[in-house]
């Protein structure tokens, strides 16, 4: 492995361990602030699910997907599947020789089996950031590029309620076929701050979030923990929360931002979910 690529090992811890945890404890546990590194490939692998969150920024030169010593395999995808999207400057992907021009908020799916993949971007003054979620796989599927004309777009919310949005469901089952890995970009329009409310959980999926196009100065709270016993993080742009399955997930923002969900379990059900309403959250 070059120094071009870092990676740290998250351990899983449950819900009685978080209930003592200071500040510094949660964010250290939880928190990805380090992603979005310029000329370096930057993984967290997390024991949720086995469920991998990194990034990938191409400057002036391209960066390998190379595998991890905790990844035990010749190769980065010998046994998992991963997930791409652009949230930079035009960029392009090439998987065994095959190449895939991804624009921002255009997402690329790369199937267990893969061998060789590198990241390039088009104008190193704008590089590419590519945001990267990977799961483990049984199954070898093909690789496919989701543009945003293919995504699956879902308008929920209300200025009312101030978490008018729109949801592009990029990598899920009606669009791609995957093992179990699913990701998908949601934009909160103007004046709405508010995202996945009313909270939910799925004990039988993790989830990460993804918060970007925050502006400077701005911040994300996040809110994780039990319905009954809720925590929370202040989240700055491009960075992200892992959130184990016993957690729920919502935010507010100080202003309007997008954010990418990343998930991976046993239910490929986008649906499958517990919700709470505001006024059952403590």
């Amino acid at each position: 492995m070059s120094n071009k690529t870092e990676y740290e090992v998250r351990y899983a811890v449950g819900q009685r361990e978080v209930k003592g945890y200071d500040t510094t404890e949660l964010r250290d546990t939880f928190l990805a602030d380090k992603l979005m590194q310029p000329g370096k490939v930057y993984w967290i692998y997390s024991h949720y699910e086995r469920f991998m969150v990194g990034s990938a920024v191409p400057t002036d030169s391209p960066l390998a997907l190379e595998t991890l010593d905790a990844l035990k395999a010749e190769h980065f995808l010998d046994r998992r599947e991963l997930g791409i999207i652009n949230v930079g400057g035009d960029g392009t992907v090439v998987a065994d020789g095959e190449e895939f021009a991804l624009a921002a908020e255009e997402a690329l799916y790369l199937a267990k089996g893969n061998k060789s993949v590198t990241f390039y971007s088009n104008d190193p003054a704008k590089p590419a950031k590519f945001y990267l979620n990977s799961a483990p796989a049984h199954h070898a599927f093909t690789n496919k590029k989701i543009g945003r004309e293919d995504a699956k777009v879902l308008h929920l919310g209300s200025q009312e309620t101030s978490n008018e949005r729109d949801i592009n469901q990029l990598m899920i089952n009606t669009v791609v076929e995957t093992c179990q890995l699913q990701m998908g970009l949601t934009r909160l329009n103007p004046g709405s701050v508010w995202n996945t409310m009313p909270a939910h959980q799925h004990d039988r999926r993790n989830e990460v979030y993804f918060y970007f196009d925050l502006d400077d100065g701005q911040a994300v709270c996040h809110f994780m923990g039990e319905p009954q016993e809720t925590r929370h993080i202040f989240v700055q742009n491009e960075q992200a929360v892992l959130s184990p399955p016993w957690s729920i997930h919502c935010g507010v923002g100080t202003s309007n931002y997008a954010f990418i969900w990343g998930m991976a379990g046993e239910n490929l059900d986008y649906g499958d979910m517990d919700s709470f309403p505001p006024n059952e959250l403590r």
